[in-house]
């Protein structure tokens, strides 16, 4: 299963890491290549997206299906492929470092299925673990951007 994690540190206390990634609004439009989502219900979402797999650019379609709200730490989700033959899950956790700073991760895994799965698959070992990367970051920075607003 292709699969990617990414750990940072932000300077944003634990509890204002949690009110933004509880929302899935806050960080479903950081995906790389968003194009939109819907929300369906408090655990069930749609997004859109397009995936840029190097040799070509894919819009892909997909089911975001929340499993467990652990606040203020984690959020574990399961994803189903909608346009393609595809499932995955990911998560977003967040740690104490101290009363100001948060560690950050986020993980995502992601297997083809099908006929097309294996060769798909070979590609999303590179593709995976770039985008685990680009959306915690972009998650990260903006809950720091939206915090220093605040402050």
């Amino acid at each position: 299963m292709p699969s990617g994690t990414h750990h940072l540190n932000i300077d944003v206390p634990i509890n204002r890491v949690w009110n933004f990634v509880s929302s899935i609004n806050n960080w479903a439009p950081l995906v790389p290549g968003y194009i939109n989502h819907e929300i369906i219900n408090d655990y069930e979402s749609t997004w859109e997206f397009k995936g840029d797999l190097g040799f070509m650019k894919k819009t892909v379609k997909l089911k975001v299906d929340i499993t467990k709200w652990e606040e203020p730490t984690k959020v574990t989700f399961n994803l189903t492929g909608l346009s393609d033959n595809f499932a995955g899950n990911g998560y977003f956790e967040a740690e104490v470092i101290n009363d100001k700073t948060t560690a950050m991760t986020g993980n995502l895994d992601i297997t083809a299925r099908g006929a097309m799965g294996p060769m798909i698959n070979a590609i999303l070992k590179n593709f995976v673990p770039q985008t685990a990367e680009e959306l915690t970051a972009a998650v990260a920075n903006k809950i720091v951007e939206v915090e220093n607003v605040k402050a």
